[in-house]
């Protein structure tokens, strides 16, 4: 990547200061917090290109192609049982598990950028391209909102939205994703409430639609937090809707099962404007290696996963939403 990435410390730093001049920028952080990304929106440079717009009126009038070549379920559930091992041993009671798989597709990461009808996008030169559906945190006159994403179905399967949201295991999973992020809200923040509990989201992908069950989490933030946004972000990242609970102990468990680095992928990109704060998890997203496509993907697992739903989740996460 052409773009210079900061450390850590640097990068959070960084943060801390152009917020508290109230500065406008735009900041990227990768899963590991390893990469840091952060400039001011007057020198952004022409090889990034964000949108925060939910839909895209752009049409190149070419019709997506996409070949998927996923881990085979065999080696999928390798890591799926370690997984559920890890479970029955009491370190980890959800945990999201992730795979990159190889694609092929006719339209550059340009152009993908350009046409994809998605909440959140971001482009690094033709490295890397993110269409996500999911807020990571807001913060509006002091508030500091987030809305985990946790459940997805089929909007074709009939009764879809009654069998989510009356499903067991779903209702367990995205139960223990709210009480994580409340609680990561609360290390930040006070008067921390659920002000709206697992309501559906329509979510375009591909040639389908999916129904994904959200929730809403806020909390009061103290009124210097810009001086403070970098420790903020560095304390609540990454996002517990893409690690599972507990969250070190868990991320200590991803890191050994999972077969790659996830790099860029489920961490985070956001814009503070000089007021307020707009920011996304960075999933649905595409990286370009040695001139390979690899599109990420995963889903989240719990005690009473099924292994080949799982595994079909994770294929049907990979679309271009155009």
């Amino acid at each position: 990547m052409g773009i210079k990435f900061l450390g850590k410390k640097e990068g959070f730093d960084l943060i801390d200061l152009l917020a508290s001049k109230r500065e406008p920028f735009l900041f990227i952080i990768s899963y590991d917090k390893t990469k840091i990304f952060v400039q001011k929106l007057s020198n952004l440079s022409g090889k990034i290109a964000y949108s925060f717009d939910c839909s895209s009126n752009i049409n190149l009038g070419k019709r997506a192609t996409l070949k998927k070549e996923p881990i085979s379920f065999e080696n999928y559930q390798i890591a799926f049982n370690k997984v559920i091992e890890e479970i029955k041993k009491g370190n980890t009671y959800l945990l999201n598990l992730t795979f990159k798989t190889k694609i092929e597709t006719n339209l550059t990461l340009s152009e993908i950028f350009a046409q994809a009808k998605a909440p959140y996008k971001l482009l690094i030169e033709d490295s890397f391209v993110c269409f996500s559906p999911e807020c990571f945190v807001m913060i509006r006159d002091d508030i500091i909102s987030t809305y985990p994403m946790k459940g997805t179905i089929d909007a074709s399967v009939p009764n879809a939205k009654e069998k989510i949201l009356n499903d067991i295991k779903e209702s367990a999973e995205h139960t223990m994703i709210v009480d994580l992020m409340r609680n990561d809200l609360n290390m930040v923040a006070t008067k921390t409430r659920v002000s709206k509990f697992r309501y559906i989201d329509k979510i375009k992908a591909g040639d389908k639609e999916l129904l994904q069950v959200s929730s809403k989490i806020e909390a009061k933030l103290p009124n210097n937090w810009q001086e403070n946004l970098g420790k903020i972000l560095d304390t609540i990242t990454p996002a517990g809707s893409i690690t599972g609970t507990p969250k070190k102990k868990t991320i200590d468990i991803i890191n050994d099962v999972e077969i790659d680095k996830r790099g860029l992928y489920t961490g985070i990109f956001g814009v503070y404007d000089g007021k307020d704060l707009n920011s996304a998890v960075m999933i649905r997203a595409i990286s370009k290696d040695k001139n390979s496509l690899y599109y990420h993907s995963g889903g989240g697992i719990t005690i009473d996963s099924n292994p080949k739903l799982e595994y079909q989740e994770l294929i049907d996460k990979i679309y271009i939403p155009i």
